[in-house]
């Protein structure tokens, strides 16, 4: 498959931030745009929800993230539960 280049222009301290978060989980920029690409491909559709900023901490979405973080936890719990009882069977 032919490659191009493909020139943006972006705030430095937005691109500082996503290459720490790309390097963290194994991908360059170029790779991290490539996969956001192909996912808006796939969806035919920006691959996540797009709000106003205003919208960003409303009560509902805190709500939600509130929830979110209560749901990991209680998955934590169970994974760790479940762990000690696998452990408890090759005693």
């Amino acid at each position: 498959m032919a490659q191009t280049n493909l020139t943006i222009r972006i705030d430095e301290n937005i691109k500082q931030e996503a290459e720490r978060l790309f390097n963290r989980i194994g991908l360059n920029m170029s790779a991290a745009i490539n996969v956001f690409f192909r996912q808006a491909i796939r969806e035919q559709s920006i691959p996540f929800e797009l709000k106003p900023y205003d919208e960003y901490y409303s009560g509902a979405k805190m709500e939600r993230i509130m929830h979110s973080i209560g749901q990991a936890e209680r998955n934590e719990t169970i994974t760790k539960t479940m762990a000690e009882l696998e452990g408890m069977e090759h005693d």
